[in-house]
């Protein structure tokens, strides 16, 4: 007879413990295993070209634009619907994409090694908000900005990560919640704080004071810099937490932009999927909820593992970015407590007397209670070519918890 309780206490355990240390920055198709030419990795559940979101669409077509497959964003989108390419999650590949999160073979890609458990991770450079490649813009520009990203800010990166011994994400994050982040859509001081520990270090192996100055300015004004890191980070406790015989324990939670899917601990690897929900958002100027892309990214990676959305109420001030009221974060928090088996060791809320966060969904207790977990988000336009639009709120389907404790119920005999 299974324990689940016990099970469950080890699934999470493992997650809270991972120790998470970025250490580089290289090619994917040099790092990521199972990596090749023709491959193309994107955020959330499977999902074939022919039901790819617009955002998703978007970035595969700057990918092959990026990699120099394509002599424009015609060619690239016939090539990508004539069978020439495979698409697989990110997830997967142990790997996390922000968005519509694609990653190409010659995209540089943050190395995260997990110094408990030894998983490794791996997740693209940060471009910023706005008019980017994972929000599915592909015009010069964004060619452009990815050009430097790859060929200047990530070989720079990648030195003065060696040159440091890396950075523990742990620690960092820990910092970050007690200084007003959430670890998913407000990093700003975790993206200080990662900025400051490279600094000298960019210094010291940068090519020439220019390629300094521009790493450390791009770094220090970009508040999402630390991002994909982060998420690779999430990814490795993931990894720990899964594989469970027994445990109820979400794993891992990720969008496409058509579908959500969701894996458990005890339950292998298989996809539980529903239709991507919409985004209650704050829209940028110009735009509605009429242009805005359903739920989209790999990002919820973050919730799945004791920050971002679960963390809110360590960031009121997220609100002013996606909405509501700074009660509104603080009521997240105390709800995801409902639905998650433990409170996170090392990320800790100075709001809630350093409560530790919720951590470990429990697919039971979801479906329970019909309470599903909640998270911020940005939101992408629904066309390809264009970019953000908005940033919000959004629950996950229920569907997929239900459809997920059924499948437990029969592999257990319950």
């Amino acid at each position: 007879m299974i324990n689940i309780e016990e099970a469950n206490k080890k699934a999470v355990e493992n997650m809270m413990e991972a120790r998470p240390v970025v250490v580089g920055v290289a090619p994917a198709m040099d790092v990521i295993p199972g990596m090749k030419d023709n491959l193309l990795l994107h955020a959330g559940p499977p999902v074939t070209w022919e039901r790819m979101a617009g955002p998703m669409k978007g970035n595969m077509i700057g990918a092959l634009l990026f990699e120099g497959k394509a002599k424009d964003a015609k060619e690239a989108e016939a090539m990508l619907a004539s069978g020439e390419f495979e698409f697989a999650p990110c997830h997967d590949y142990a790997s996390v994409g922000p968005m519509a999160g694609v990653i190409s073979p010659k995209m540089m890609v943050y190395i995260v090694e997990d110094q408990v458990f030894g998983n490794k991770a791996f997740s693209g450079l940060n471009e910023g908000r706005g008019k980017v490649m994972r929000m599915g813009a592909y015009s010069d520009d964004v060619i452009q900005r990815m050009d430097w990203l790859n060929n200047v800010l990530g070989p720079t990166v990648d030195a003065a990560l060696k040159s440091s011994g890396g950075v523990d994400l742990r620690s960092l994050l820990g910092k970050a919640l007690h200084m007003g982040d959430d670890g998913h859509n407000r990093l700003d001081a975790a993206s200080i704080l990662f900025t400051s520990q490279l600094a000298a270090h960019v210094a010291k192996v940068a090519k020439n004071s220019d390629v300094a100055f521009d790493v450390l300015k791009f770094m220090a004004e970009n508040a999402l810099t630390i991002l994909n890191p982060v998420m690779a980070g999430c990814k490795t406790a993931s990894m720990a937490s899964h594989g469970v015989e027994g445990s109820t324990v979400v794993s891992i939670m990720a969008r496409n932009g058509t579908d959500f899917g969701l894996k458990v601990s005890g339950l292998g690897d298989r996809w539980f999927t529903a239709p991507a929900p919409h985004v209650k958002a704050l829209y940028f100027a110009g735009f509605t909820e009429k242009d805005a892309n359903p739920d989209i990214g790999d990002s919820v990676i973050t919730e799945t593992t004791g920050i971002g959305g679960f963390a809110m109420a360590a960031a009121p001030a997220i609100v002013t970015f996606i909405g509501g009221t700074a009660q509104d974060a603080i009521r997240t928090t105390l709800d995801m407590y409902e639905i998650t088996t433990a409170e996170h060791k090392y990320y800790t809320i100075p709001y809630l007397d350093f409560r530790g966060t919720p951590t470990g969904v429990d697919i039971r207790k979801v479906v329970e209670k019909q309470l599903p977990p909640r998270v911020n988000t940005g939101v992408a336009h629904k066309d390809p070519g264009v970019g953000q639009v908005g940033a919000g709120v959004v629950s996950m389907p229920m569907s997929a918890f239900e459809d997920a404790l059924i499948a437990f119920a029969d592999k257990y005999g319950i």
